[in-house]
Parts: C-alpha cells; sequence; structure tokens
C-alpha cells in the first residue's frame, strides 16, 4: 500500500495516511488530516512510499488536505487561548477543592473541545468540575489523569544528561525499563543516578540493553579466576564498549593490574562468562529502588 507517514508533534510516534496523487508533499510540510478525534494538524515525516499492508493499521485514513494558512490561524489561535484556559481551570480546581495536579491542555483543531492533563494520587471525582468547565467554556470538556511518565513527556525538561528528556523529544512509545537493564551495564543502582525527572528508570536504559545484554553473557564476573597471556589471576573490572577486562596477576610478589582484550581472557570458575546461568530477577532487591518502577 502507498501511505505517507506524519507525525503530530516532534518526537512523536508515526502515523500511515493515504497520500492523494494529486498532491505533491514535502518533509516538514503541513497537512491537515482526520482522526477519530476529528480533524487535526501533523507534519509531514516520511514522503510517500509502499509498505506491506500487515504494517497499516486499517481503515488507512487519507490526508485531508494540505494545511492553508486559514489552517495555521487557527492552530495559532488555539495556542493563545491555552495559557488563559489554564488559568482558568486551575480556579475551578481550588473552588472545587480536588487533589489533582493541573499539567497541560491542548484544543482541538477545529476549537470545539479542550482536553486537560492532570496528575493525581488517586482516582478522583470530577464529574462536577467538568459540568463547571463546560459552562464556562460553553465546548466538549475531557479530562485524562497521566501518569508521572507521562507528566514529564508533556512538560518536558532537560535530563541529567543535559539533552531533552527522551520520552518528550526522542521517543515513541514508551518501552519497558527493569532494575535489570542497568545491573547488566554494570551502572550505580543509586536512585538518584538512575532515575529521570520522572522519578522512575531512565528510559534510556532501554536504547543500548540488546548490545550489553549480549556482552554481558560473555563477560567475566568481577572476582572471578581467569588465564591471560601473563598468567592466571582475578578480575577486577570490565569494559563492555571496549571489550575489555582488567585482571590482577602476581607476579614476583607484587600485584600487576593489566587489561586483556575478552578474546585474550580464559575462564578457569564460574563457567561461561563467569555469570550465573539462571536470569537474575527484574525486581530490585533493595527497597529503596522500588518507587523507580511503575
Amino acid at each position: 500500500m502507498k501511505v505517507i507517514g506524519v507525525k503530530f508533534k516532534e518526537g512523536g510516534k508515526l502515523y500511515y495516511f493515504a497520500p492523494k496523487d494529486s498532491e505533491k508533499y514535502e518533509e516538514e510540510m503541513q497537512v491537515v488530516v482526520e482522526t477519530s478525534k476529528g480533524m487535526e494538524m501533523a507534519f509531514v515525516a516520511q514522503l510517500p512510499q509502499d509498505v506491506d499492508e500487515k504494517d497499516v493499521v486499517q481503515p488507512l485514513r487519507p490526508i485531508v488536505r494540505i494545511a492553508t494558512d486559514r489552517d495555521r490561524e487557527q492552530v495559532r489561535r488555539n495556542r493563545e487561548r491555552k495559557p488563559q484556559a489554564l488559568k482558568t481551570a486551575q480556579e475551578k480546581i481550588e473552588k472545587h477543592n480536588l487533589a489533582m495536579k493541573l499539567i497541560d491542555c491542548e484544543f482541538s483543531f477545529e476549537g470545539n473541545k479542550v482536553i486537560f492533563y492532570f496528575a493525581a494520587e488517586g482516582r478522583v471525582d470530577f464529574r462536577e468540575l467538568v459540568k463547571d468547565l463546560a459552562s464556562t467554556f460553553h465546548m466538549r470538556i475531557e479530562l485524562r489523569q497521566v501518569g508521572a511518565r507521562d507528566e514529564t513527556r508533556l512538560l518536558g525538561g532537560i535530563a541529567p544528561c543535559g539533552r531533552e528528556c527522551c520520552c518528550a523529544g526522542a521517543m515513541q512509545d514508551f518501552k519497558k525499563v527493569s532494575i535489570k537493564m542497568a545491573k547488566v551495564q554494570g551502572l550505580s543502582l543509586n536512585p538518584g543516578k538512575i532515575s529521570g525527572l520522572c522519578g522512575r528508570l531512565m528510559c534510556c536504559l532501554s536504547y543500548e540493553n540488546e548490545y550489553y545484554s549480549d556482552v554481558y553473557k560473555k563477560m567475566p564476573k568481577v572476582g572471578a579466576e581467569v588465564s591471560t597471556p601473563e598468567g592466571k589471576g582475578t578480575v577486577v573490572s570490565e569494559n563492555m564498549l571496549k571489550l575489555t577486562v582488567r585482571v590482577k596477576i602476581e607476579k614476583g610478589g607484587n600485584l600487576v593490574y593489566k587489561d586483556f582484550p575478552l578474546a585474550d581472557i580464559r575462564f578457569t570458575k564460574g563457567g561461561k562468562g563467569g555469570k550465573p546461568e539462571k536470569e537474575e530477577k527484574d525486581e530490585p532487591v533493595d527497597p529503596s529502588l522500588k518507587e523507580l518502577l511503575d
């Protein structure tokens, strides 16, 4: 099937639509599409191309039109209404004394509906709030409760690495992240070192997990006895990126520390790779780490 890939925001998920043969599309071009939520503005992220039919979610909706100046003006007006809408909603939340944290809001492209995103510890009875907001805005109102990860994704921010949070700028979908990934990558299990702005495990732990998981099985564990071209010794540390192992060797009554390529290492204890044969559990042993999991 011939499809065109569009995104609704930078770093967002790619969605397929049917292009019009009579139109010429360019990357980053703004287009108007019809979704299950109604009309929405998007931008071209992938030019028309043929893909396997099984990769397309049916029914494949068509691109309605290339965005016009009038469409862009509509989006601009919706964006300008946002600050006042948030202020009004916050006042209503305080008026009804609800235990909820207002995070963000967005108007539908056509301007006939507004969605408010909020976070809360538990379930919130916001029926009266919805009625109050509907009578104020005179349009459809939708309230969506989101978790800690989604809150950070909506608000964005700078991660500990100094770059924009992965969830806000580079991830299409959230992936499962576990304590085991941090262990395999040799990271400190200090919550402050492996948690993101959301207070959960950093999403980037999953990026190179496949590589680290493969190398982890081949590496000897720290403390294992190994044979090297210069004699037997004990593993002190390992570098899974350079595929080297630092070994402590006793020579003439002195201790010598030297790095060896993994290919030159022969295991004498601990079995293949010096790693336990049984899989480690994903759940952390330290109770202080449990709060990092969803």
